[in-house]
This record gives C-alpha cells, sequence and structure tokens, in this order.
C-alpha cells in the first residue's frame, strides 16, 4: 500500500520507536522567540547540557514587542524583560537572533518561510502552535511545549506518538470575494475546533493547488484551530518558485539535489487515509466568527444559530456561554453590525499578498471615523515591500496607522490590546475570551472582509464592493 507525504517524512525522521510509546523523532529545524524559550534555556543550564546543535535552531522576538519605536527600550518591564532574557541566552548559547532593530526580526512564521529557512521534507518545532504554518511547504511542522522545547535543545530530537492522518480535499473555483482565510474558516466551522484533534491533516484538491503560497500557510497556520497537530500541503511548482533564491534556500548543485528530493514528496495513489473530506469549493463564502473560538463561524450572509438547533446539553451551554460575552443574541443577522476596531496582522494575515489584498479595497478611500484601524506586517522585509510598492500611501491617505513588526494585537500581550466591550474584526486565528485584551471581542474574518469593515464601519459582505 501506498504512503502518504505524511507517512514519508515522518517514516524518515523517526530514530526510534518506544514499543507501546511514542516515537523519537528528529528535528531539523527548531524555531524559537521570547515567550517559551526562557524557561528551556533554563533547564538546560541547571542540567550542565549543552545545546546539542545550536546552528538549527533560529530565534526571533515577536510576541512581546512593541509595534511603534523599536529603535527605543521597551517601555512595558514584563516585555522587556522577556526580551533581554532571549537576547542574552542566545549570546551565552551560540544561537541565531533576529531581535528588534536586525533586518530578519518578525513573527517566527513569517520569518521561516520568506528566509528560505522553511523547505519541503522537514520536520520543523516551535514552542508556539502556529507553528503547523510552515506546513504549506511539505513539512511536518508542530507546536511543542516548553518540557519539549528542553529536549530539543538537549537532543535534536522530540518524543511524540504518530497521528492518525486526515485529507480534506477541495475542488473546484472558488467564488469572488473569497479567500484562503475563508476556506479554512469554513472547514472549521464545518467539523468544529475539536474535529481533527488527534490528525494530522493534508489539504489537496485543484481549490489548493491554485493557491499561492502565502495563502497556503494561511491555512495550514490555521489547522491547530480545528484540533489537528498540523496541516501539510503537497510541494509542486508554486512551492519550488516561492523558495528558490531566498537567503537560506539551496543554491546551484545543491538546488538541484534538494529539488530532486523534493519531487518525490506527495501522497501516493493508493495510500490510505484515516478519515477523508471532500468540499465543493464554490459552497464556500466569506466567513465571519460570532463566537469564542474558531468553531463557531458562519457566512457573512447567514444567520446565528438558534436555541432549539442545538440539541446536545453542553454544545447549547457553551453556545450561550459565548454568545452572553459577545453580546448577542441566537439567531440574529450580524451583517451590518457596527464595529469599532480593525486588525491586519498575525501570524496569519500579515504577509505581502494580505496588504495587497486590502490596499484593492481601499485605495482611493477614507476609512470610517469611528473605526481604529492597525495594519501591522509579519516581518521587517514585509514592512519594506509595503514601502517599495508605494501600498503605505494608500493605507496613509485612507486614514489607516501601519505599525512596525510584530504580532501585535492578535494577543493581548503587547500594548497592541482591544479595549473591553469592543469588537474587532481580525484577521489573525483565535478568538477565546481576552485574546485581544480582557473583555475584547473579536471576530475572525479575511484581510478583504477586513477591508471593507474599516471603510463602512461594519461587517460587510465584500462581495458587493466588488466589480
Amino acid at each position: 500500500m501506498g504512503k502518504t507525504i505524511f507517512d514519508k517524512i515522518w517514516d524518515k525522521h523517526v530514530v526510534k520507536i518506544i514499543e507501546d510509546g511514542p516515537s523519537v523523532l528528529y528535528i531539523d529545524k527548531h524555531l524559537i522567540h521570547e515567550v517559551t524559550s526562557p524557561q528551556a534555556f533554563s533547564g538546560i543550564e541547571k542540567r550542565g547540557a549543552q545545546l546539542f546543535r545550536p546552528k538549527q535552531i533560529v530565534a526571533t522576538a515577536d510576541h512581546n514587542v512593541p509595534t511603534m519605536n523599536q529603535h527605543l527600550p521597551i517601555a512595558d518591564q514584563l516585555s522587556k524583560f522577556q526580551v533581554d532574557t532571549l537576547i542574552d541566552n542566545c549570546k551565552k548559547h551560540g544561537v541565531e537572533l533576529y531581535g528588534l532593530g536586525h533586518e530578519h526580526q518578525g513573527i517566527v512564521h513569517v520569518i521561516g518561510p520568506e528566509l528560505g529557512i522553511t523547505q519541503p521534507g522537514m520536520t520543523i518545532v516551535c514552542g508556539d502552535s502556529h507553528t503547523s504554518t510552515h506546513g504549506a511547504f511539505g513539512s511536518i511542522a508542530f507546536g511543542i511545549g516548553t518540557s519539549e522545547v528542553e529536549m530539543v535543545f538537549a537532543s535534536q530530537c522530540v518524543m511524540q506518538s504518530k497521528p492518525k492522518v486526515m485529507r480534506i480535499n477541495i475542488d473546484g473555483a472558488i467564488q469572488n470575494g473569497v479567500v484562503s482565510k475563508d476556506i479554512i474558516l469554513f472547514i472549521i466551522a464545518q467539523i468544529s475546533a475539536s474535529g481533527a484533534t488527534g490528525y494530522f491533516v493534508e489539504y489537496a484538491g485543484s481549490a489548493i493547488r491554485a493557491l499561492s503560497m502565502e495563502a497556503r500557510m494561511t491555512i495550514c497556520n490555521m489547522s491547530i484551530e480545528m484540533g489537528a497537530r498540523g496541516g501539510i500541503i503537497a510541494p509542486d511548482e508554486t512551492t519550488y518558485a516561492y523558495i528558490k533564491g531566498r537567503p537560506f534556500a539551496p543554491k546551484d548543485a545543491d538546488w538541484e539535489i534538494k529539488l530532486a528530493e523534493w519531487k518525490k514528496l506527495f501522497t501516493d495513489t493508493d495510500a490510505k487515509f484515516d478519515v477523508e473530506i471532500n468540499i465543493n469549493a464554490a459552497d464556500i463564502q466569506p466567513m465571519v466568527t460570532y463566537g469564542t473560538n474558531p468553531g463557531m463561524g458562519l457566512s457573512v450572509t447567514g444567520k446565528l444559530p438558534t436555541l432549539e438547533s442545538i440539541t446536545d446539553a453542553t454544545e447549547k451551554q457553551n453556545f450561550e456561554k459565548a454568545l452572553k460575552y459577545m453580546g448577542l443574541t441566537p439567531g440574529q443577522s450580524l451583517l451590518g453590525m457596527p464595529v469599532q476596531n480593525v486588525f491586519i496582522g498575525s501570524c496569519t494575515n500579515s504577509r505581502i499578498e494580505d496588504f495587497r489584498l486590502v490596499a484593492s479595497i481601499i485605495k482611493g478611500k477614507q476609512k470610517d471615523p469611528n473605526v481604529k484601524t492597525l495594519i501591522v506586517p509579519g516581518s521587517q522585509a514585509v514592512a519594506k515591500q509595503i514601502i517599495a510598492e508605494g501600498l503605505d500611501k494608500i493605507f496613509t491617505a485612507a486614514g489607516v496607522e501601519i505599525r512596525q513588526a510584530g504580532c501585535s494585537a492578535c494577543l493581548g500581550m503587547n500594548e497592541d490590546k482591544i479595549p473591553a466591550g469592543e469588537y474587532c474584526i481580525s484577521t489573525s486565528n483565535r478568538n477565546f475570551e481576552g485574546r485581544q485584551g480582557a473583555g475584547a471581542r473579536t471576530m475572525l474574518v479575511s484581510p478583504l472582509t477586513a477591508a471593507a469593515a474599516l471603510l463602512t464601519g461594519k461587517i460587510t459582505d465584500i462581495r458587493t464592493m466588488l466589480n
């Protein structure tokens, strides 16, 4: 029987199989940031151990960093302590650090692909759940806990039980106004926030193949939001074209060798999946979440479920709790609902293509004066490209604020928080209670839907604004 692409990569990286237990899995690339690494470094030092392969580790500062005045000392003392600790640890242990002020600094899951560090066939880990982003390149990429970060520091291996494998096929042409964020929000709404628990998900089908690499990253990024261990898309010509020429991509003869290897990374036609789901791309509409997990989502023109439609008692209780927090009522429509904040950024949607989409909608227009809008590039490289393409002029003319690279308002771990009780239309990946600040009400959308909201001041069907 044939193998899935996941099986091919996993089997190649297994160092040892423990009977009735997990596998010892070799890790090609270890990404770290300032939040989940300090305890792991401390643990290594307490044991008198050394980092086994520091050259296979890449570090950056992203979660705690301010997105204004990055040339100045960090004002928030906790954030400053975490960033300073990362600097000290990396210097002490010989780890490459792209800290504030470095041309490669940015969100860890943005800089890995744009620098060519992320490549097909790799195993990649990070103390961050959205490591699944890198699976868009045909790699096995997943988040790990702090104790596992220490394990990789010490051995370049991690102990993992092999997950089951699910394939989600999306075929057909997508509607105008629908982008990759809508695709993944649709999937999660269909199978729930726990529907892929215990699985690694392969995305396939003609609609997936038609996507750019940046769009594929958005889909893989949010695999974790339906409970999956990670997401993966087999590499193809789109993948190779994206990687070629990037700073850390293979060059010359090495490129040809790697390319030959990568072209073997596909799922065999006779491979079997534990679960397989088929979706018609034409059924996907612009999406918006209404609750406190990404599975609580619906089409922008749809209506919230009614209490009568929910038969499970626990599910009904969770639904009522979510709506109370969000200030919504069962059965209501979200279309036309006023919003106070728009955030365009995060490791999900902070790449140059995302900002091109936004610029295409707001060019020559003015944002609604009652909406505070933050545009936050995912890296220094993206920030430079925004300027090079003149997108900054479009944003500034529209009255939109552009910040410096960082995780920003994706999570309440820095200065960019959403005020309690206010709604935020957000291109980020999570919407649980307090995610963007205490009492903040988050609604996840695509960059296109976010652009529509910042212009109108309300939840808007982007399709009504397209030619």
